[in-house]
């Protein structure tokens, strides 16, 4: 489903992006402070503290969901529970937890971030299947933001192979988001009964017609909205959907065929045992899973994992008449193998632009 609508306001667009992908940190300190120690009698300490480390682009749904789960929490247990906040980019607050950022949850935008996490042994293997759906908690798909009236009329994945197209897109071998997009456009060839070779061709020629690779998704915006360059920007449903909330009704189009990007929530094993806040952790992310948390994620833009509230706010999404995901590549431990580690497909087609 095309939408074609007036583009409002881009500058606020533009800084309602570099707001949310900058470090934003709701926490008194660098390392929250333990939960108090327990009374003598062994009863649970009166308070508890956590701390969610998210990207940028969740925090208006958290912000609504977080109240709903403390009081919730305090009414089922009398504990009081304070859940600390830090927002940024996926990549950065992947990094951020492996130096040392003491999260008990994350959220990240994608699968390969929390893997990263886990691989830094701050995340029991097998943490996919301990919640509901994979413990994909939202998701989104790939949106082309084109100029105002869309005046190359682009409607698709093969449109932006055309000669007199520009496209503004992030890096995959700096930023994490901008794998979907690459992913999106190969798999637009690839899960249609093409074959590698012309998905490679697609992709090459997407490249040569992004003039700068942007180094993340901030940059891209810049690129486009400020800089005023490109025909096209790359981006994600949901980030278009919570401009249209914040009053910035941007030109956009859902391609028919697009990737389904899973975005997961789990607890981080180490962090959770040293701090003894391990079962307010586990029943906050089980939280994420409700129908009430399901309809915050939604409102501002992420597609549920909650079949029935998907229903119920369906009208609010682009038409996608072909859906795959990661596992349609063999996973992402395949994804990074074969697409993005160093001398792999991405760094092939950038060698032969000669870029």
């Amino acid at each position: 489903m095309a939408k074609n609508v007036g583009l409002r306001s881009p500058q606020r667009f533009l800084a309602l992006a570099a707001t949310g992908l900058s470090l934003s940190m709701a926490i008194a300190a660098c390392s929250p402070s333990s939960p108090d120690t327990a009374s003598s009698s062994g009863s649970p300490p009166a308070k508890v503290e956590l701390t969610l480390v998210s990207y940028a682009v969740t925090q208006a749904a958290y912000e609504k969901i977080i109240p709903q789960f403390v009081e919730k929490w305090k009414a089922e247990t009398g504990q009081e529970v304070v859940i600390n906040q830090s927002y940024g980019g996926s990549g950065s607050q992947t990094r951020a937890v492996i130096d040392g950022l003491e999260a008990d949850v994350v959220a990240l935008a994608l699968a390969l971030d929390t893997k990263k996490i886990e691989e830094a042994g701050l995340i029991e293997p097998g943490w996919e299947k301990e919640l509901p759906n994979d413990s994909i908690v939202h998701k989104s798909v790939v949106a082309l933001v084109t100029r105002e009236g869309n005046p190359k009329s682009i409607q698709d994945w093969s449109d932006l192979a055309r000669d007199d197209v520009r496209i503004v897109t992030a890096n995959p071998k700096t930023s994490g988001g901008a794998r979907w997009n690459f992913l999106g456009a190969w798999g637009s060839v690839t899960q249609n009964g093409g074959t590698d070779e012309q998905a490679l061709e697609l992709a090459t020629k997407l490249y040569q017609n992004t003039p700068i690779l942007a180094k993340d998704a901030r940059e891209s915006t810049d690129i486009f909205f400020s800089q005023k360059q490109g025909d096209v920007l790359i981006n994600y449903e949901n980030e278009v959907l919570l401009a249209k909330l914040k009053g910035d009704v941007l030109p956009y189009v859902v391609p028919k065929t697009n990737i389904s990007i899973d975005n997961p929530v789990t607890v981080v094993d180490a962090i959770v045992d040293q701090r003894g806040t391990r079962e307010v952790a586990e029943a906050f992310v089980q939280f994420l899973f409700t129908p009430e948390a399901q309809e915050e994620f939604a409102k501002v833009g992420f597609r549920p994992s909650d079949p029935t509230v998907a229903a119920k706010y369906a009208d609010q999404f682009g038409k996608v008449d072909k859906l795959f995901t990661v596992a349609d590549f063999g996973g992402w431990d395949t994804i990074q193998t074969k697409f993005f580690d160093d001398g792999a497909v991405f760094d092939q087609i950038q060698s032969k632009l000669g870029k």
